[in-house]
């Protein structure tokens, strides 16, 4: 999301913030809802279009967005009325704002109870366990499959070991994945917790498990050079053979023997 359109989620969510901190547990319920709205605007592209429109007035989309909402927490229908009075550069971008609230409203109720490391290190221990299940990861994306389908799997499999809001967004990541992959939703999932914890996300992939005085080092040198504390995310991969790779949002360290060899088939065959 650039330009307008993250302009206008900046501006939503910095008003959007003090309500869900004010709402606590009930903060799951306004995440709830907003999801809902994210599944009619998936599901109707005239309606997406519609309240992502500029040049329709913002005060009458706001009044569509009550009535399709008139059922749901008064504290959602305000932050639908300001998402929709906000311009986007796309119409897919108002869903995609709409869906950042959801999984901050959720992950803000865990926050207040106390929960939110918990469920940071339950994603990224199913994370990890997903990197080598690869059959797992394609059922849970299946779009041949029904999304209450997806979801019941991902219950079946992780339920009985993660928080209930874990598990939320566990069923969420496979019933509504809008695209995206499923170890990568919830890798989004991670990237907000880690916003809103004020530190980065480091994704470290290595041919073997790193002891905990490397992983305190490796975190040490990453905060230096990122600026902020950084939490890491470590999938161990044999086909690395060697070194390690690290990303944190769009910055990328590659010092693997397998990035090497690839370099140097690339010079090869150039």
């Amino acid at each position: 999301m650039r330009g307008t359109s993250q302009a206008s989620l900046t501006a939503v969510e910095g008003r959007w913030e003090p309500v869900v901190e004010a709402a606590g547990s009930q903060a799951t319920v306004l995440g709830e809802q907003l999801y809902a709205l994210v599944d009619a605007l998936d599901a109707s592209g005239s309606l997406r279009r519609v309240l992502a429109d500029p040049s329709v007035d913002g005060d009458a989309k706001a009044g569509l967005a009550a009535q399709l909402l008139a059922a749901a927490d008064p504290r959602t229908i305000a932050g639908v009325q300001d998402l929709v009075r906000a311009r986007w550069a796309a119409d897919a971008d108002l869903a995609d704002a709409a869906q950042r609230l959801g999984t901050s409203a959720v992950l803000a109720a865990a926050q207040s109870a106390g929960g939110l490391e918990q469920v940071e290190q339950e994603l990224f221990a199913v994370i990890g366990a997903l990197s080598g299940q690869r059959d797992l990861r394609r059922a849970l994306f299946d779009s041949r499959v029904p999304g209450s389908a997806r979801a019941d799997l991902a219950e079946q499999v992780l339920g009985s070991q993660i928080s209930p809001t874990t598990l939320l967004l566990a069923r969420r990541a496979a019933a509504a994945p809008r695209g995206r992959r499923y170890v990568a939703w919830l890798g989004d999932a991670v990237d907000l917790i880690a916003e809103r914890r004020h530190h980065r996300v480091a994704t470290v992939t290595v041919a073997a498990p790193l002891s905990d005085t490397q992983r305190s080092r490796l975190a040490d040198v990453l905060a230096t050079a990122l600026g902020r504390q950084v939490e890491l995310d470590v999938v161990v991969d044999p086909r690395v053979i060697g070194g390690l790779r690290v990303q944190s949002g769009p910055d990328v360290i590659d010092s693997t023997v397998l990035s090497r060899l690839a370099d140097a088939r690339r010079q090869l065959a150039g």
